[in-house]
């Protein structure tokens, strides 16, 4: 059972996703909380799987990485055996289920346009893959 965020979950989540490295009493200075309280939180975030897991982000303008989305419709009942292959494929960093036209969404990260084409096609001849769309990500805008 999933435990319902908080207002100070949600403050957390946030001031993380901005910067995943602050110390904790930075946290705690900019969610408005003590220390201790932001601790607790923390560690309940991590135990009850609301945060799964810290990262970091490049700077995709940079030029030495390019991102993409793939926008898959399945055959079919193959969506497990799709999200397995894909899960095989390693510029393929994010797998979503969604509702609409398309089953899945894939982001994909690759460092040049030959590498691309070539993961949009391993994605193509993937078994229960029925039509896919890409897009490249251009400017990060907001966020």
């Amino acid at each position: 059972m999933t435990v319902p965020l908080t207002g100070t979950d949600r403050q957390i989540i946030a001031a993380l996703r901005d910067d995943a490295r602050m110390s904790l009493t930075e946290l705690a200075l900019r969610v408005g909380i003590s220390r201790t309280t932001a601790k607790a939180r923390l560690d309940a975030l991590i135990a009850n799987g609301r945060i799964r897991r810290f990262t970091i982000e490049t700077d995709a303008d940079a030029g030495d990485e390019m991102r993409a989305i793939s926008l898959i419709e399945l055959q079919g009942s193959m969506s497990r055996s799709v999200i397995h292959a894909l899960r095989r494929v390693p510029e393929v960093t994010d797998v979503y289920a969604t509702n609409g036209s398309w089953d899945l969404v894939a982001e994909l990260r690759f460092d040049s346009l030959a590498a691309f084409d070539r993961v949009l096609r391993e994605i193509r001849e993937i078994p229960g893959v029925r039509n896919s769309e890409s897009c490249l990500l251009l400017a990060h805008v907001a966020g």
